[in-house]
């Protein structure tokens, strides 16, 4: 019986401003070459403008969909909002990142993450600029 190990990793992704950006291949290939087969693989952003999301990866719509739903459920330019100092999106962003996810759970067997088939690992960026994402990696297994 092999003993329980564990690794980190930082995948960086640079975003174009609001939108979901795939990263799952290089998770996939992270994993893959961790030489861990069996344990559980957790991803953290270090931002709080910004999350991540397990998605449908092969209908675009989806995503076009989720950034209008969530435009509409918390818009720019709310008279609520007392944080402004980093401009009109920045609170907006806030607020959709707490209604989202900060960090995600997947499950690995023969040293692949266990999503679906029509599933990808995503950043959904919720500012307009363009941005550098830091997502943190940490598998534990065997």
């Amino acid at each position: 019986m092999a003993g329980m190990r564990q690794s980190f990793h930082d995948i960086t992704v640079a975003t174009r401003g609001k939108g979901l950006y795939a990263f799952t291949p290089q998770v996939r290939d992270w994993v893959r070459a961790s030489g861990i087969r069996q344990g559980l693989l957790t991803l953290y952003i270090r931002h709080t403008s910004a999350s991540l999301l397990i998605q449908e990866n092969h209908d675009p719509t989806v995503q076009t969909d989720l950034e209008r739903f969530l435009s509409r459920l918390v818009p720019e330019g709310d008279a609520i909002y007392e944080h402004t100092l980093e401009g009109a999106d920045d609170m907006p962003a806030h607020v959709r990142a707490a209604l989202t996810q900060t960090h995600l759970a997947i499950p690995v067997a023969d040293g692949a993450p266990l999503l679906g088939t029509w599933q990808g690992i995503y950043v959904f960026e919720h500012r307009r600029a363009m941005q550098t994402r830091d997502v943190v990696l940490h598998l534990l297994g065997e």
